[in-house]
């Protein structure tokens, strides 16, 4: 039989909340992070609106030796592991190093330090290696931070596909403790609100260029004009189930079944892989359909990203056959910490038996989806399952489920 791998530890930095408690106050309410961006001067920009962290000094929680060797980002993910470790109770130094490690996801990679880097350039020409290497390196900083500043000598790496990362980083954890190792710290981290990160983003072509904050981001919904942008995520702190209970520790549930897929070549005249994604990490955790309660949606804002969703989920459930829901449109797409983001709050509804809202979206009656929104629904949650989609065909899948007491 497969070792059970449960969460013991959640660290939540959000646009609309610092901290679990927060995040899950705010999320409830239906109350957003999103606004007009202050990192920068947005002005000459056609994309002005973003989902910024308030209130994060990193100085109030971090070593000031550390602030000058790492960006915002890295900051954040190193408060967010501090904050799940203490939850999950755990204290790195009083266990065996090679027992912890950590996986986590990134998909802006060093922008803003990058952005130092390229100002050194501009006045010392001998900086431009620095530069170059930059943004490869921080796609691997987050992990190796925590890892040094916890003395965690276990598996570590960082997964990088795009917004689907953050669950396939999870995923990899799960196999690393059913290898052997009894406990990862995994998640991600995301945060590139800087002119840099910016003109990246505006690349893409997904971005809303509407001022209104409310009706910026809006999946599923007919004025559907792109996403949002936003900062943050989740760390979660992952253990082996008997070994968790052994300590004593508290599990908000488990990670039980997980699937990818890569979608087709456009014009292939194949479905995309979000269905199978979900169907396999179904499979995985030995569910049929009836048993999920939940479906955190990726929710791109995109209507062709939107009716494929959609699609997958009626195909999947039947028309309107499983509640759907999508707060990310409270904090915007935090990119790799977008998903670990909604696992989080999967699992807080597990605890509280509600699902919190989508907001500020009018579903349209094109897709036959059970879209919840404008307040939270009281529902039994035992299941829940997470969707997250990359940019260029990435698909994953997970089914977050209740533990025992």
């Amino acid at each position: 039989m497969s070792t059970s791998v449960v969460v013991t530890g959640l660290g939540v930095a959000s646009p609309n909340g610092l901290g679990t408690r927060d995040y899950w106050a705010a999320t409830r309410e239906g109350r957003s992070g999103i606004g007009r961006v202050t990192r920068f001067d947005p002005s000459g920009y056609p994309a002005r609106l973003a989902g910024e962290i308030p209130g994060f000094v990193a100085e109030d929680h971090l070593p000031s030796r550390l602030i000058p060797q790492t960006d915002r980002m890295t900051r954040i993910a190193l408060a967010a592991a501090d904050w799940a470790l203490a939850d999950a109770d755990v204290r790195p130094g009083e266990r065996d190093a090679f027992e912890m490690g950590v996986v986590t996801a990134s998909a802006s990679g060093g922008f803003e330090f990058g952005q130092g880097e390229l100002r050194k350039l501009w006045g010392q020409g001998s900086q431009y290696v620095s530069a170059y290497q930059s943004f490869a390196w921080f796609y691997a900083v987050n992990s190796g931070q925590i890892s040094i500043r916890h003395g965690m000598k276990g598996p570590s790496g960082v997964v990088v596909s795009d917004q689907a990362g953050g669950l396939d980083a999870v995923a990899q954890a799960r196999r690393q403790i059913r290898k052997g190792t009894r406990l990862i710290v995994s998640g991600a981290v995301d945060a590139s609100i800087c002119p840099w990160g910016w003109v990246a983003q505006l690349a893409g072509g997904r971005l809303s260029t509407s001022d209104d904050p409310t009706r910026a981001y809006l999946p599923f919904d007919r004025a559907a004009r792109g996403h949002v942008p936003g900062e943050g995520g989740a760390i979660l702190i992952l253990e082996d189930a008997e070994a968790a209970r052994a300590r004593g520790a508290r599990s908000y549930g488990e990670i039980a079944g997980y699937g990818a897929t890569f979608d087709p070549r456009p014009g292939s005249g194949r479905e995309p892989g979000l269905r199978r994604a979900a169907e396999l990490a179904l499979a995985d955790a030995g569910v049929d359909p009836g048993a999920i309660d939940v479906v955190f949606a990726d929710a791109a804002a995109d209507p062709a990203l939107d009716a494929a969703e959609a699609d997958a989920l009626t195909a999947l459930f039947g028309p309107r056959g499983v509640p759907v829901t999508a707060p990310k449109t409270m904090t915007g797409r935090l990119y790799s910490g977008a998903a670990p983001l909604d696992l989080a709050a999967a699992f807080l509804a597990i605890r509280d038996g509600i699902v919190p809202p989508t907001v500020h979206v009018e579903p349209s009656s094109a897709y036959e989806i059970d879209l919840v929104v404008g307040r939270p629904r009281p529902v039994p949650v035992r299941a829940a399952l997470v969707l997250a989609r990359g940019h260029g065909g990435f698909n994953s899948a997970v089914v977050v489920r209740a533990t025992d007491p």
